[in-house]
């Protein structure tokens, strides 16, 4: 079937949007989706510009919504009609994900990152002769259409608001399932978030959600700060103009509980870690390039100080992802502040302003 789709073909360079053909004989393990929309996350971008080693040319895009087209012979989870909700897939078979720790697939980077299908390696895409990766996260959601699994569908209700849930399935997924998934504060405690993108944003709420009553938000984007004030931040620091540690432990007297790093950038994890009082926590969510190293002071992880790398929230996404949505719905989880909307076509204007700050989570909205 032919539909539209942006295209990552070279390092560093602008998106195209093009025809190309996607395979509509899908598998008995396949859901073929149409997209309403799909947020553009970090992720896609670095993977255009290959910091990770997803084979080009390839269709990005893994945060995708949608309405179930049709389903494979096997497919007993969703029926086409359905509201779902794209998120990452996983073998299912590994120890981790039979322990139910799907984000840590033994086979994460070939089922997410490998451009073709799992197992065989086929491909889904193709214009004309020239044969285009899609199967990003197992769907490739920058397109009309995607091609998902039983695993990486969410099944949604109706009456949420389907452009908008799509970054459920990694950013906001990511963020607040840091807190409420992997550091588990307890109400009353500190947390500092360092980054407040949209992951760091996430966090906050789901910090205001747990009943976090220090919550520190650290960027160097006054807008940034400002809208993380507006969602429940109880202080901002802007890391622009004086040493974050300092001012962290001038409001807390010995640290925080709790910290986040989003920035995936080596001196702001040191940053992290410095901040905690004795037996905190420090959660490391941001995706760096392949080989990035920090430094820590080895006396300061002794008194019991603690680093722990996250991966989705430590999500298991037919869970979570339909909680977040029920938060989003009772207005205790207002997403929709994050978000900026962007027609297909305009994809490229979305990453100059997600690049330069001034849209915190860009929606790709499909016709």
């Amino acid at each position: 079937m032919e539909i539209t789709a942006a295209i990552a073909r070279e390092p560093n360079k602008p998106f195209t949007v093009e025809k190309i053909q996607l395979d509509e004989n899908i598998r008995d393990n396949e859901i073929l989706v149409r997209v309403v929309a799909a947020g553009m996350c970090h992720t896609d971008i670095v993977c255009r510009d290959q910091y990770y080693p997803v084979p080009l040319p390839f269709v990005p895009g893994h945060e995708g919504s949608g309405v179930v087209e049709k389903v494979g012979k096997n497919i007993t989870k969703v029926v086409p009609g359905d509201h779902v909700v794209l998120t990452f897939n996983f073998c299912g078979a590994c120890p981790s994900c039979q322990e139910g720790e799907p984000g840590y697939c033994h086979e994460l980077f070939g089922y997410n990152f490998g451009g073709a299908r799992p197992g065989d390696g086929s491909g889904t895409m193709k214009k004309g002769d020239e044969l285009i990766h899609g199967y990003f996260f197992s769907q490739s959601s920058f397109g009309d259409h995607a091609i998902a699994t039983e695993r990486n569908v969410v099944k949604v209700r109706k009456d949420a608001p389907l452009e908008l849930l799509g970054p459920l399935g990694c950013g906001i997924q990511t963020g607040a399932g840091g807190v409420m998934n992997s550091l588990h504060p307890r109400a009353g405690s500190s947390i500092a978030v360092f980054g407040a993108g949209g992951v760091g944003l996430s966090a906050i709420m789901a910090a205001v959600v747990v009943g976090c009553t220090t919550i520190i938000a650290v960027d160097v984007k006054p807008g940034r700060l400002k809208l993380a004030k507006e969602l429940g931040a109880t202080h901002t620091i802007d890391a622009s103009s004086g040493n974050p540690v300092e001012e962290i432990q001038k409001i807390t007297g010995s640290g925080t509980n709790y910290s986040l790093e989003t920035t995936a950038l080596p001196a702001v994890l040191r940053q992290a870690v410095d901040c905690l009082t004795l037996r905190g926590v420090c959660g490391l969510i941001g995706a760096a390039p392949l080989g990035t190293e920090a430094s820590l002071d080895m006396n300061s992880i002794m008194f019991g100080r603690s680093v722990r790398g996250i991966i989705e929230g430590d999500s298991v996404p037919d869970i979570f992802i339909p909680r977040m949505v029920d938060l989003f719905m009772q207005g205790r989880f207002p997403i929709d502040k994050l978000m900026k909307k962007y027609k297909l076509a305009d994809i490229n204007e979305a990453v100059a302003d997600s690049e330069k700050g001034t849209a915190i989570k860009p929606i790709l909205v499909m016709s």
